[in-house]
Formats: structure tokens, sequence, C-alpha cells
């Protein structure tokens, strides 16, 4: 078995790479969602996810190391025992989940949490407190979803997002959730045959830009203003939703 190697794939890929590294670096996840969903574009996506996850997990390693000390303890308390619980009920589903579904929810949940920001934003909002129930249900979403179609992201930033806190401790915190649901989910997707000889070759062929795109996005974090941070999560947030909501409708449609 050999690579990938039809030229309109890496038009794709290489960009899809890219836009995770960034946001791998500090941006907790969200532009790591249109990865596949630009792969897919050329390839199925359970093949599209199957070739990411060897790459994402790479990504994590490097943003262990950039924010080693740099996270909130108490969220992921929260949020970690649910994820990997949300991982297997992805498992055990995994036959009979509709990934085009999952996709439209993520989506309009991803609106909706926009859509309060933009009805609230003149407003001095505080930052909410820990709670419990909230953080094990999205934590349980959030783990789910990055199974199904790496699209964890917008469940973490639902609870993550309204605690407000510093640019570097979300996006360590971001980073430290990501590596351990990564992680996890490497034993399913191989079991389920994820990991074949073309996958993870091209896995291989695209792997030495996880670390500059890494690198590149935890330097962009150190500078970047935490309203303006929150603003591009926002921003980002809106077009993956809608990006999610049109490949949900257009697969089940």
């Amino acid at each position: 078995m050999h690579p990938i190697a039809d030229p309109l794939f890496y038009a794709a890929a290489i960009p899809a790479v890219l836009l995770a590294g960034l946001s791998k670096g500090g941006f907790g996840g969200s532009f790591a969602m249109l990865a596949v969903p630009l792969m897919a574009l050329v390839i199925s996506p359970v093949q599209a996810a199957g070739i990411m996850l060897p790459i994402l997990v790479v990504m994590d390693i490097v943003g262990l190391l950039a924010y080693k000390g740099h996270a909130d303890k108490r969220s992921l308390i929260i949020l970690l025992p649910a994820a990997i619980a949300g991982i297997g009920v992805g498992w055990a589903t995994a036959a009979f989940v509709n990934e085009a579904f999952v996709r439209l929810l993520v989506g309009c949940l991803s609106l909706l949490f926009v859509g309060d920001y933009l009805v609230k934003r003149h407003r001095t909002i505080a930052a909410s407190e820990h709670n419990v129930t909230k953080g094990t249900f999205w934590g349980l979403i959030a783990g789910f979803t990055s199974f199904v179609s790496h699209t964890g992201g917008p469940p973490f930033q639902l609870y993550m997002v309204p605690l407000r806190l510093a640019p570097t401790l979300f996006a360590g915190t971001a980073v430290i959730f990501f590596s351990v649901v990564n992680a996890v989910k490497l034993v399913p997707y191989f079991l389920l045959g994820q990991f074949d000889a073309t996958n993870l070759e091209t896995s291989l062929v695209l792997l030495p830009l996880a670390p500059i795109a890494t690198i590149a996005g935890v330097k962009l974090v150190k500078v970047v203003k935490q309203e303006a941070f929150y603003g591009i999560i926002y921003t980002v947030m809106l077009i993956v939703g809608f990006k999610l909501i049109w490949d949900g409708a257009n697969a089940i449609l």
C-alpha cells in the first residue's frame, strides 16, 4: 500500500492540517473541526477522520509541551470523565450513529451559543462559576461528537467560554482535554479498522506540518488580548456552525 497520491487531496489536506495546528496551538479545537470537512471534499469523511487522528495526537504532544503548567484543573476534573464516557457511547453505537445528524446538531448548538452572545454582548457579563451538571453534560457530548466526527470543539467551548479564563489558561486546558480525548480514541479507531496502511502512510506524509502549525498557534495566543481572543473564538464558532449545518443538512436531504 502507498499514501494517497492525488494532488487534489493534498490541495485540501495541507490547508486542513495547517488550520488544525493553529487551532490546537490554543484556540480550543475550533479550526481543527474544519480539517475533516475540507479533506472530505476529495475523500470519504471516515477516511479523513482516520488520517487526521494520528496528526492530531502529534499536535497534542507539541501543545502539552508548550502549555506545561497552564490548565484549569477543576474544568478537567469535571469534563474529562464525562468525555471518556462519551467516547465509549460513540464506540458502542458506531454502527447506528448518523454522522450527518450529529454535524447538524453540533452546528445548531454552536449558532445558538453565538446568538446568545450577540444578544448580550453590550452587557457586562460576569464569568460563570463551575457547574458539575453542565460540565458533565457538555463533556459527554464533546467526547461523543469528537469520536464520531472530530467535532468536540463546540461542546467543549459551550462549557469553557463562559468561564472567561485567561487565554493561556483556556488554551492549556483545551490542549490537555483534547490530548486525553484523542489518546483514548486511538483504541476504538484501531479496532474499527481506521488505521490501514494507506491512511497511516498518508498521515506520515502530512505529519511534518503538525508541529510547525501548532507552534504558530501557541505564539499567536500569547500575543492576542483576552477580548480579541474570545472574539476570534466566537467568530470561528459561527463559521464552523454554519459549515456543520450545511454539511449535515446536505447529507440528510
